[in-house]
C-alpha cells in the first residue's frame, strides 16, 4: 500500500475512465515533490459501483477533509462496462459525466476546494444552438458552477472556448498541448520533409488552429504556405445527426509538388473529413501528409487510415493521450500518440500552489526553438 503525502493537501480522484493519464500524472508530481513514486501517491482511495437497474454510486473509502481536491476524467473512454438488467453496457460520455458529479457529490463539501479536470470536454461540440435543441456544453459547465466547493474548471482545445460563458463562479482554464504534439512531430520529421511546409485547415472552423501551426514554424529554416478546405454541406437531409458533406473545396496554392502538408485540427470523430482532404491534397502533388489533432476517437475504427498509408497517401497521424485510445491502435506504425502527462502535472502543480500558469498557456516560441536547434545542430 503506497503512503499518502502528509505534508501538502494536493490529492487526485484518478475515475477509472483516465486511469492511465493520472497514473502518470500522479508519478510527475510526485517528482515535482521529490518523493517516491514507488513508495507514495496523491490519488485518493474510492469506489466506482455500477448497480444492474442502471444507477450508479461513488464511495470515498477515505478523508478528504480539507483537501485540494482535482478530479480526473475521460468521458471519452467507450471501454468501460457495466450490467444492467443482465445486459452488457459501455459507458457513454452521460454515464460518466453523471458519475464526476457523484465524485464531487461523495466529497460532501468537505474538501477545501475541488477542480474538475475534463480534458475531453462533456458535449463540447454542442456549444452553439442551431435548432430547438437544448444548450448542452453549456449547460452542463452551469451545473457543475453551481455546486459546492467546485473552484475550477481544466480542459484541453475546447471546440468553441465561448461556452465558457455559462459560468460565472469557476474557473475555466482551456489548454492546447500543440507543443506536445509539434516537439514529438518536429523530432521525428527530417531537415528535408521540414524544409516546404503546406499548413492546411479542413475546413473554416480550424482556420486558427492552422494558423497558430504556421506561426509556430516561423523559421527562416522553413518555406510556409497556407491552404484551407471549405465545405459545401448538403442541409436539406440529416444523416446520423449530421449534415453530409457533399465536397471539399480546397483554398490556396495548388502547386504543391515536393511539399509536406500538415492538416490540424481539435479532432477525428469519423475521419470523413479528413480522408476527403488527404485525397484532394494528394492530387496537387504533396510528398508527405501528416495530420495533428488532440483527439483521435476514431468512432468508425482505422480501417481508411490504414489503407490511405498502405498508399502512401498518409504518412502519420500525431494526437495526444488526453482521451482513450484502444490498445490495439497504438501498434499502428502511422499513429503516435503525443504523453501530455507531464504538461498536465504543470498545470496542476502551478493551480495549486497559486502560481501563474500564462506560460504554460502561451509559450508559442518551443517549437521554433526546437526547429532552430535541428536545422543548426552539426549531422
Amino acid at each position: 500500500m503506497k503512503k499518502k503525502i502528509n505534508k501538502d493537501n494536493l490529492r487526485l480522484m484518478v475515475f477509472s475512465s483516465a486511469k492511465e493519464l493520472g497514473d502518470k500524472v500522479d508519478k510527475h508530481l510526485l517528482k515535482m515533490y521529490n518523493l517516491d513514486p514507488e513508495k507514495y501517491t496523491f490519488q485518493i482511495d474510492f469506489k466506482e459501483l455500477f448497480f444492474e437497474d442502471g444507477h450508479q454510486k461513488i464511495e470515498i473509502n477515505e478523508t478528504v477533509r480539507s483537501m485540494d481536491l482535482y478530479l480526473l476524467t475521460d468521458i471519452g473512454n467507450y471501454s468501460l462496462e457495466y450490467k444492467m438488467h443482465g445486459f452488457i453496457n459501455h459507458a457513454s460520455p452521460n454515464d460518466l459525466f453523471t458519475q464526476l458529479k457523484d465524485g464531487i457529490g461523495a466529497c460532501n463539501a468537505h474538501a477545501d476546494n475541488i477542480n474538475v479536470v475534463m480534458p475531453l470536454l462533456y458535449a463540447g461540440r454542442q456549444h452553439r444552438r442551431n435548432t430547438r435543441e437544448n444548450l448542452l456544453c453549456g449547460a452542463s459547465l452551469w451545473e457543475i458552477d453551481n455546486l459546492s466547493r467546485v473552484r475550477g474548471f481544466i480542459t484541453f482545445d475546447a471546440h468553441d472556448q465561448g461556452v465558457e460563458h455559462a459560468i460565472r463562479n469557476m474557473e475555466f482554464n482551456n489548454f492546447y498541448p500543440t507543443n506536445s504534439i509539434l516537439e514529438n512531430l518536429i523530432n521525428d520529421l527530417s531537415k528535408n520533409r521540414l524544409k516546404k511546409i503546406v499548413f492546411v485547415a479542413p475546413d473554416n472552423g480550424a482556420t486558427g488552429r492552422r494558423n497558430v501551426y504556421l506561426n509556430s514554424f516561423n523559421s527562416k529554416f522553413i518555406h510556409r504556405e497556407a491552404g484551407g478546405f471549405v465545405k459545401q454541406r448538403d442541409y436539406n437531409n440529416l444523416v446520423d445527426g449530421k449534415y453530409p458533406v457533399i465536397s471539399h473545396d480546397y483554398t490556396g496554392n495548388k502547386n504543391l509538388e515536393g511539399y509536406t502538408a500538415i492538416i490540424s485540427d481539435d479532432m477525428i470523430s469519423s475521419g470523413g473529413s479528413m480522408f476527403d482532404c488527404i485525397e484532394e491534397l494528394n492530387k496537387y502533388g504533396v510528398s508527405h501528409t501528416y495530420v495533428c489533432v488532440t483527439y483521435a476517437l476514431f468512432t468508425r475504427g482505422i480501417d481508411k487510415f490504414k489503407e490511405l498509408y498502405e498508399e502512401k497517401k498518409l504518412s502519420g497521424v500525431y494526437t495526444t493521450n488526453l482521451s482513450y485510445i484502444p490498445e490495439e491502435y497504438k501498434d499502428e506504425k502511422w499513429l503516435h500518440i503525443c504523453d501530455v502527462s507531464e504538461y498536465l502535472a504543470e498545470i496542476i502543480y502551478n493551480i495549486h500552489n497559486d502560481l501563474s500558469i500564462s506560460t504554460l498557456m502561451t509559450d508559442k516560441s518551443y517549437p521554433v526553438r526546437l526547429l532552430e536547434e535541428k536545422f543548426t545542430k552539426s549531422e
